[in-house]
């Protein structure tokens, strides 16, 4: 797997590439990840598929944005078809946990013209945005000034204050070194602290998701939604909903695993992919 980057309307992004032939997969992560979210993962996979795994200027990212860039979820949303268009990405199947699952969502309702499938793992859905206790508190947090954000953030360098179910506590049972290490970026470069409260001064529009939600029964593709059965931010309820919608959807629940399914079950997650992957092309 290679890191690259490419420079986007927004700005520079980097991205990791297994290249290879097989189905391509575009991994999507949320909130203050990166794309390390899909490493194991990716191992897993790469053997028959070509994934690719961008990190998104979403607050743990390493180059910052233009000033002018929309950092919202939806400009992201549009900086994800970008980044498809300039690869010339083709009959990709599109993955996303946590908030990159409800990018692809946006991307779901906006038509997709690259993308043959998806993966929604995991996800904010429907009236749960921001995602709860996690969500609303980063989202409070980014009314601050960038400076006084990246203070509010120092706590984060303690894991014991990361593993409170307002950080990372419920979205990850497995996954303490990965959020270590996506917190870098915020406390250490006051252009990401910039990009990251204005991504989250933007992810306030609370009906976005549900807006989304009417329009994703026309969406005719294949779809495959994994969710965490003990999921304490993203209700599995929501996971069942969204199959229940897609009329190509099809559910797959897994144990022992909180939101970031990617961190706490990547073997699992990657089987339930790989079959998808499968069956889709079969059909």
């Amino acid at each position: 797997m290679t890191t690259e980057e490419i420079e986007l309307s927004a700005g520079t992004v980097a991205y990791r590439d297994t290249g290879g032939d097989g189905p391509v997969l575009v991994l999507l992560h949320g909130l203050m990840m990166d794309a390390s979210l899909w490493d194991e993962t990716i191992t897993e996979l790469a053997a028959d598929h070509r994934c690719v795994a961008p990190t998104l200027p979403l607050g743990a990212h390493r180059h910052g944005m233009r000033a002018d860039a929309d950092l919202s979820l939806p400009g992201v949303a549009r900086l994800v078809a970008e980044f498809l268009d300039r690869l010339d990405l083709r009959d990709v199947v599109l993955v996303g946990n946590d908030t990159g699952g409800a990018l692809v969502q946006l991307m779901m309702v906006d038509g997709a013209p690259r993308v043959a499938g998806v993966v929604l793992v995991s996800c904010d859905a429907f009236d749960n945005f921001p995602p709860g206790l996690t969500g609303r508190t980063l989202v409070l947090s980014g009314r601050l000034p960038p400076r006084l954000f990246g203070m509010f953030m120092q706590q984060m360098r303690l894991r014991p204050l990361r593993r409170t179910p307002v950080a990372f506590g419920w979205l990850t049972l497995r996954g303490d070194a990965a959020t270590a290490r996506w917190i870098r970026p915020v406390l250490e470069r006051p252009e990401i602290r910039r990009d990251a409260v204005r991504t989250l001064r933007a992810a306030a529009d609370t009906g976005l998701l549900l807006a989304a939600a009417e329009r994703l029964p026309r969406f005719d593709r294949p779809a495959l939604v994994v969710w965490a059965r003990g999921d304490r931010v993203m209700p599995p309820e929501h996971g069942r909903r969204l199959a229940a919608l897609l009329p190509r959807g099809r559910l797959v629940e897994i144990d022992d695993s909180y939101t970031l399914v990617p961190l706490d079950r990547p073997t699992e997650l990657a089987r339930a992919i790989r079959e998808f992957t499968r069956s889709s092309a079969a059909t």
